[in-house]
């Protein structure tokens, strides 16, 4: 009992000791107040993209507008498109048919800007991730899977570029 509320005090020492020497988690850095009221503009808002970015934007403090007007600034995110492309397939053997596709590359594009009321903040920018994953026509369920995993982690790791920028707003 002794033990447990020891190691628990230590752990609290630990917590207050970090936050006074201004510790924060990665990603976790406050925006800008411009973009406090922002609008954002989303090509497709159903991608896995737009909807990370969008919850990402509402946990870090920005309370999203409807509309463009009043807003403090606006996020456009023009495209938002993920590309696969054969990077590997099968020579001919006897017991297999030639050109199957065994390694293909997912690259997924974001086209943004942002705008304040009466300036470009962020000019047009594009940001692009690629990866690619084996495939094997024997596992297909599986290696669609793979992909749809891949596509949503890429999407993440995109929304941490875009927020990464959007602080670095002054």
């Amino acid at each position: 009992m002794r033990e447990d509320l020891t190691r628990k005090m230590r752990v609290f020492a630990a917590s207050l000791m970090l936050g006074a020497c201004g510790f924060r988690l990665a990603g976790s850095d406050p925006l800008p107040t411009i973009l406090a009221h922002p609008y954002l503009s989303l090509k497709d808002p159903y991608t896995d993209f737009s909807r990370v970015f969008e919850h990402r934007l509402k946990v870090a403090g920005a309370a999203l507008q409807s509309n463009s007007e009043g807003a403090s600034a606006t996020i456009e995110v023009t495209r938002d498109q993920v590309d696969q492309r054969t990077l590997a397939v099968t020579g001919s053997t006897p017991t297999q048919p030639a050109n199957i596709p065994t390694l293909y590359e997912l690259t997924y594009t974001v086209t943004y800007r942002v705008r304040g009321p009466d300036k470009e903040l962020i000019a047009p920018q594009t940001i692009s991730l690629a990866r690619s994953y084996s495939y094997n026509p024997n596992l297909q369920l599986a290696k669609e899977r793979e992909a749809d995993v891949l596509r949503k982690q890429m999407a993440e790791d995109l929304v941490a570029v875009l927020m990464h920028r959007l602080t670095s707003l002054k």
